[in-house]
């Protein structure tokens, strides 16, 4: 009715409520209107403690996120990240990636510290190398089209993107689900597998 998206209406929200350079108070204040306003497909505060477990266990330099959205993942990650570290985040919706290059930046990370692609994942993959300077990645955050995790890990394999020991953090495995990504990484030999059990987002 309004003429806006629900992911812009979400931002102005963000805007008027949200402590600009607080990436925390940020995440709490998209909470706050998922919760009681409109229903966004973000990590949500449940499955974001998980998230944040891995990133202190892990502490990766050079993290990949394979679905940007509105930038609630981006900023979950972002503000886990060791000192020098970098993301790299990839968003195949121009108009999603809008409105995550706002709450990003909103959040006070710049540009070397994150930098948001834009571009299908199958053609944004293959030059993240060449074009991005992304060697390899320690950590890979999959939270795009579930279809597309099994295929997109195996373009990550052929363009050895993954450094030694990655991990790799897929959203939404069981439900709505990634059947064949997730037969795949139990059966190929690469990966030790855990499953994270949690509630879906809001």
């Amino acid at each position: 009715l309004t003429g806006t998206s629900r992911e812009q209406r979400a931002f102005q929200y963000v805007l008027a409520h949200a402590i600009p350079g607080d990436p925390h108070h940020i995440l709490r204040t998209f909470d706050q209107w998922c919760y009681h306003c409109e229903h966004l497909s973000c990590v949500g505060p449940d499955k974001g403690r998980i998230v944040e477990r891995v990133l202190l266990e892990r502490a990766p330099l050079r993290v990949l996120e394979l679905g940007t959205y509105c930038g609630y993942g981006t900023v979950l990650l972002a503000q886990g990240l060791p000192p020098g570290a970098r993301l790299y985040t990839i968003e195949g919706d121009p108009r999603h990636a809008a409105v995550a290059e706002k709450v990003i930046r909103l959040a006070g990370f710049s540009e070397q510290t994150v930098e948001l692609i834009v571009g299908p994942s199958e053609e944004v993959i293959p030059r993240l190398r060449e074009k991005h300077g992304l060697m390899n990645a320690n950590l890979v955050f999959m939270d795009h089209w579930k279809r597309c995790y099994l295929r997109d890990l195996r373009l990550l394999e052929s363009h050895q993107l993954l450094a030694e020991g990655a991990t790799i953090l897929a959203d939404n495995v069981l439900f709505p689900g990634a059947p064949h990504f997730l037969q795949y990484a139990k059966t190929c030999g690469k990966y030790h597998c855990k499953v994270h059990r949690a509630n879906l987002e809001y």
